[in-house]
């Protein structure tokens, strides 16, 4: 690509109006992650060419990946506005709400974007992780459960539903939900973990003893996001008893 910007450096001085070796400059830059010099030269095309969504579009990614919300916001805007039919914009938007915290905001682009492709994963996820930021837990249950309905295979989809369900106290639920995710993403040893969690917080602890024993054989090491989920589960001495077990036959670290 640094080959390819010097071709085209060369034939804009050449023709400072080049307007084709301006984008190609930028997706050049952009490919190799150097965002200012990108923005530099697509507001370059800005300038000599009738207004483009993707031109827009590109110069707010750039902004993205620099991690200035408000000008990437302020450009998918501007991309949206002459597209107004992409609902990926207001996603984009939504975004960069979500990376500033303004999860109302985020939550009205995502509507948007939502209206327009219901059946989008990528839209429910976000509106339901919006939706647990501000504790609202049956909206964000919704908005999860169409994420693992529309993909069952979805390991985000199902992890998100269950720690909505554990943080909303739903224990039972929880329990046969990580069933459902254990049958459905090829048995991953994380939701025999969730399973055995889920069990001890509903007071079942032999059961929830045995899909311990279960997840540890299958991956020892998911014993740490096991014990994220709720640190005070170490207070059962159950719990500590199955890892040291496990510590004292070599293999778990």
């Amino acid at each position: 690509y640094e080959k390819a910007i010097d071709a085209y450096n060369y034939a804009v001085a050449i023709d400072e109006k080049f307007d084709y070796a301006y984008r190609n400059m930028g997706d050049a830059f952009i490919r190799l992650r150097k965002y200012k010099d990108a923005i530099d030269v697509l507001e370059k095309v800005a300038e000599l060419s009738r207004p483009e969504a993707v031109i827009y579009e590109a110069i707010g990614h750039c902004y993205d990946k620099l991690a200035n919300y408000p000008q990437a916001r302020f450009y998918y805007k501007k991309a949206s506005h002459l597209n107004a039919e992409d609902s990926q914009m207001y996603y984009k938007i939504a975004c960069t709400y979500m990376n500033e915290g303004a999860w109302q905001a985020a939550i009205k682009q995502l509507q948007t974007a939502s209206r327009m492709h219901r059946m989008q994963p990528e839209y429910n996820l976000a509106l339901g992780q919006c939706y647990m930021q501000l504790n609202n837990i049956d909206e964000a249950i919704t908005y999860f459960g169409n994420v693992v309905r529309i993909r069952p295979k979805n390991m985000n989809g199902w992890l998100e539903l269950l720690r909505c369900l554990l943080t909303g106290g739903l224990h039972e639920e929880g329990a046969e939900y990580a069933d459902f995710a254990f049958e459905q993403t090829d048995q991953k040893p994380i939701f025999l973990f969730y399973k055995s969690m889920f069990l001890f917080e509903g007071g079942k602890i032999k059961e929830a003893v045995i899909y311990l024993e279960r997840g540890m054989n299958a991956n020892p090491k998911l014993i740490k996001k096991f014990i994220e989920l709720n640190p005070s589960i170490l207070q059962h001495q159950q719990v500590v008893e199955v890892i040291a077990r496990h510590k004292k036959r070599n293999k778990f670290k």
